[in-house]
């Protein structure tokens, strides 16, 4: 069940100064839409950072399918995020030992420390995977969001490991934020859901995805951050269709406040 909290209440209550900013950002922006920026190129993706930026409280990006990296297009995604007011979410699933997340995180052509203020990572390899981040991330004010289950068909996490997920976000309050997950599982106001495998019309596709409806996502599995991609980058109109995302996940969670009252 989740924490049915306003996320004015939660910028009160949480420690960690960046997800007081992101819930005072949702509550202020009105939206609790995250946008999975699944494009190839720099032209696109800040094209798409400015035309649904003022829709949405995260932008998600994978740097490494980008064709044309640079490192101007970090600088434009920052000024982008001031100037729409979101916060910006490398989805790396870091996977690896301490030492490797670290150079991996800090250094190569991408720098994402530098520029992302979220990232993530599976717990897979052990404690020491939080802390290498942590060294780098902490310092620069920055959070991480622990993989606690996907969306798509067949995957292996189980109860037994959302519940060593959990514990292992325990151990870390000062750098963990919250979840990748279908549903809540812990009520904390220091912890954020964010949950992939959202879309107004429920169904899956041809590689496994499940889509549930932001109701079922929100009301139903306690979800606070719904994540949308393809829906709205393959719409005939992207920000008519992000309008109407965030309109309608923003009314559940609406809907959902009040009926707590």
């Amino acid at each position: 069940m989740a924490t049915r909290l306003t996320f004015e209440k939660r910028a009160e209550l949480t420690t960690h100064p960046l997800l007081k900013k992101l819930f005072k950002l949702m509550a202020d922006k009105q939206s609790n839409l995250a946008l999975s920026a699944d494009v190839t190129t720099k032209r696109e993706l800040l094209a798409i950072a400015d035309l649904l930026g003022p829709e949405i409280c995260v932008l998600k990006t994978h740097i490494d399918i980008i064709e044309d990296f640079d490192q101007d297009l970090v600088v434009q995604l920052r000024q982008l995020a001031d100037k729409h007011q979101f916060l910006i979410f490398e989805d790396r699933k870091f996977a690896d030992i301490g030492h490797t997340v670290q150079l991996q995180y800090a250094k190569g052509i991408y720098h994402i420390a530098e520029w992302a203020d979220i990232i993530n990572a599976h717990c897979l390899p052990g404690p020491g995977i939080i802390e290498g981040l942590s060294q780098i991330g902490l310092p620069k004010g920055r959070g991480l969001l622990l993989l606690a289950e996907m969306s798509s068909a067949g995957n292996l996490f189980t109860q037994n490991y959302i519940e060593k997920v959990l514990n292992f976000a325990k151990q870390y309050p000062e750098f963990v934020i919250g979840f990748i997950s279908q549903h809540c599982f812990a009520e904390d106001p220091n912890w954020i859901y964010m949950t992939p495998g959202v879309k107004l019309k429920p169904g899956s596709d041809k590689l496994g995805q499940q889509y549930r409806s932001p109701s079922q996502a929100i009301v139903d599995q306690g979800c606070d951050v719904i994540i949308v991609g393809r829906d709205i980058l393959s719409a005939s109109n992207p920000l008519t269709l992000a309008k109407c995302y965030r309109e309608t996940a923003w009314k559940t969670y609406l809907d959902l406040i009040l009926a707590k009252v």
